[in-house]
């Protein structure tokens, strides 16, 4: 499979603003934030802040009210949802707090399953999702199906899913916030390792300022708007 080449801004962000019909405020307020090749970024706040929602806006999965996201270049907001959909698949790993493997897949086919979408041949998808398992210390489990492993190896299954598209950034929401704290620092390291051994940008939101601060930039959700820390 062909790497995706490397641009420098991933994602970019102007004027981004979100409102709910049912908020009398908006959600998020002009932000203007972007994302480079191999960056590490946390982005914090309290509860109900709006930290998933201004993910799923830079992953083109809502909406913005007003703004503008723009993904490897291009105008998500003027794509259709096909066009999204691929580049996504190309550009973009997501990772959740839960891991949203499907049960009845073992670890193997799970981590398969974006190349198989993709339609790249079965060997060649088997064979990259085995290697993807290997680095994330999941070589023992990769026929066990995701009710037979523990919290944290369903979670570092996620991360291989995540990474075996090679995209150019993780999305992650929460990623370790239904791990006890020992096996919360080793995904989140896993998570550094991984992007320090292929270069892929991470943005990280999460309420654990202490995992926060693992990462070279955090950004505080407040009142609708971003700020550096």
């Amino acid at each position: 499979m062909t790497k995706q080449k490397k641009i420098s801004t991933i994602i970019d962000t102007q004027s981004l603003s979100k409102t709910y019909a049912d908020l009398d405020v908006p959600v998020l307020r002009d932000i203007n934030f972007h994302v480079r090749a191999g960056e590490q970024i946390a982005i914090v706040g309290t509860s109900g802040s709006g930290k998933s929602t201004l993910l799923h806006l830079l992953g083109g999965l809502d909406q913005p009210s007003q703004g503008k996201v723009t993904l490897m270049g291009r105008n998500v907001a003027e794509m259709s949802e096909a066009e999204r959909g691929r580049l996504r698949n190309q550009s973009l790993g997501f990772v959740y707090q839960f891991h949203h493997l499907l049960p009845e897949f073992t670890a193997l086919e799970n981590v398969a399953m974006p190349l198989l979408i993709r339609r790249v041949e079965s060997a060649q998808a088997y064979a990259e999702a085995s290697e993807l398992l290997k680095q994330v210390g999941l070589q023992h489990r990769m026929q066990h199906m995701p009710g037979e492993m523990s919290g944290g190896e369903r979670q570092r299954a996620a991360l291989a899913r995540a990474m075996v598209t090679k995209p150019q950034c993780i999305l992650a929401d929460e990623p370790t916030g239904n791990l006890d704290r020992a096996t919360s620092n080793a995904v989140f390291d896993l998570l550094l390792q991984l992007n320090q051994q292929h270069g892929v940008a991470l943005v990280v939101v999460t309420h654990d300022l202490s995992l926060a601060a693992k990462l070279r930039k955090q950004y505080a959700l407040i009142d609708g708007q971003l700020h550096e820390q």
